[in-house]
């Protein structure tokens, strides 16, 4: 069974970082895209970044999120990071990491329950 649980996010003043993980269980990193969303009420679901969806492994990232955020993994601990410089107030959202199978981040497979962050100004 696929399990996605994500931890690491708080309350944070602007211009401060947090680091998200995402436990994963039941299945291997490599045959799948390893996205992070995130999500405010009453608006569009965002993607933040995508692992696996280029030729040569490099990191997709939103343009809202690019030069602050990076996401990285550890195989060894079937881990995924979002680590979070720069945070600013818009940044607040409930985010999420999610797997698809081959090489694209659609938010259209499994998902982890969320993690709040809030950024205070």
């Amino acid at each position: 069974e696929v399990q996605l649980v994500e931890s690491g996010g708080g309350l944070v003043q602007a211009g401060g970082s947090l680091r998200l993980s995402c436990k994963a269980s039941g299945f291997t990193f490599d045959d799948y895209a390893i996205g992070w969303f995130r999500q405010v009420p009453g608006k569009e679901r965002e993607g933040v970044s995508c692992l696996g969806c280029s030729s040569d492994g490099s990191p997709f990232y939103g343009d809202s999120v690019k030069g602050r955020f990076t996401t990285s993994t550890d195989n060894t601990k079937n881990t995924v990071y979002l680590q979070m410089n720069s945070l600013q107030p818009d940044d607040t959202a409930v985010y999420y990491c999610t797997i698809d199978l081959g090489s694209s981040c659609t938010g259209r497979g499994s998902w982890g329950q969320g993690t709040q962050v809030t950024v205070s100004s």
